[in-house]
């Protein structure tokens, strides 16, 4: 979480409470049209079985090389 706000962790911390259709920051969660998790899968997607998954943890200040970086080291680098 550290990587998806430029202060650190801090602002998501605040944000990602778990209310106000957001995911708790203490938890990984996942599911379709749901807009109260951290991955978001939308319907259609769910149908056609392809697509494009939201991740709806970054903040709207976060830097996305450094989103979109540590992302690939995690899912596509398993480091």
């Amino acid at each position: 979480m550290k990587h998806y706000d430029p202060t650190g962790g801090i602002d998501n911390t605040r944000r990602l409470t778990g209310k106000h259709e957001t995911a708790s920051y203490k938890t990984f969660s996942s599911g379709v049209a749901s807009r109260n998790v951290s991955i978001r899968i939308p319907r259609q997607v769910d149908e056609e079985q392809c697509g494009y998954l939201e991740d709806r943890r970054p903040a709207a200040n976060c830097d996305p090389y450094a989103v979109t970086n540590i992302l690939v080291k995690t899912i596509c680098l398993n480091s």
